[in-house]
């Protein structure tokens, strides 16, 4: 309907991951807020309103296992199927069977084949327009106990981390994969650093001063350089400042491109 009567619509999970402009966002604002988990075997369905932690949660105590790397991973399963989301060396693609959504015209379903997968990427991110309504999982079966020991050790590592009350939007840069980089990038990179084929964009932050650097009451945490977060009152305009610098200092340094895991809204 919106699409018909020429209302721009942007659709959101919990928010979490957003950066939204401070004039707001001219057109409606949509939210999933469907809520049902069930569990078929080592098969779960899932809404796409559901939050993250929810699902991690039920999959945990039901003694299923391959989400608990994702413990305190804010937002909603639709929104981390969208961007792909994951943490230790996992990811939502690993268990994604088949997504269902709504194109604008009606419901389609698609494989894990076809949501084009990549890291923190999907087709979704390419099709802003579809709304994803529900997901099937492919668990392991596994041992609540461990799983929830497991859970809860990671847990409280993102807590001292991201604070609870920390006023951020989680790591704003992608990390690097290792493969892609130029040899010459790769070759100064210390194969300590490096996770899973992976090298965290903190430490290519770190190389540039990233640390502690503020604009206003934005700040980047001098304790993790991909950590940017809001010390009072700090605005949108701000905070594109600040990843404006960092990706310059970057494109300078090393000569690659540093690219943000947010989501932007309201801007042009």
């Amino acid at each position: 309907m919106l699409q018909r009567e020429g209302v721009a619509f942007t659709v959101i999970g919990e928010g979490s991951n957003l950066i939204v402009a401070d004039a707001g966002f001219g057109g409606a604002v949509l939210r999933l807020v469907n809520r049902e988990i069930r569990r078929e075997g080592t098969t779960v369905h899932v809404d796409g309103g559901v939050t993250l932690q929810t699902l991690v949660d039920f999959t945990v105590a039901q003694g299923l296992k391959g989400l608990e790397t994702m413990t305190g991973i804010p937002g909603s399963v639709g929104a981390a199927v969208y961007g792909n989301a994951g943490a230790y060396g996992h990811s939502i693609q690993e268990r994604v069977v088949k997504v269902l959504f709504h194109d604008g015209e009606g419901l389609r379903e698609l494989d894990n084949a076809g949501c084009e997968f990549q890291y923190r990427e999907s087709i979704f991110k390419r099709r802003k327009q579809w709304i994803i309504i529900s997901s099937e999982l492919a668990m392991e079966a596994g041992e609540a106990a461990s799983l929830l020991e497991k859970a809860t050790g990671i847990l409280d590592v993102r807590n001292r981390k991201y604070p609870p009350t920390m006023k951020c939007a989680g790591s704003i840069f992608k990390n690097f994969l290792l493969a892609k980089l130029p040899a010459e990038v790769a070759a100064q990179v210390p194969g300590k650093v490096v996770i899973e084929g992976k090298i965290p964009s903190a430490w290519f932050l770190e190389q540039v001063g990233a640390k502690g650097l503020r604009v206003g009451d934005i700040q980047v945490a001098d304790y993790h350089a991909n950590l940017i977060y809001n010390d009072g009152a700090g605005t949108a305009r701000d905070l594109r400042i600040v990843i404006a610098d960092l990706q310059e200092r970057i494109r300078q340094r090393f000569g690659i491109p540093l690219e943000e895991e947010v989501q932007y809204i309201g801007f042009e």
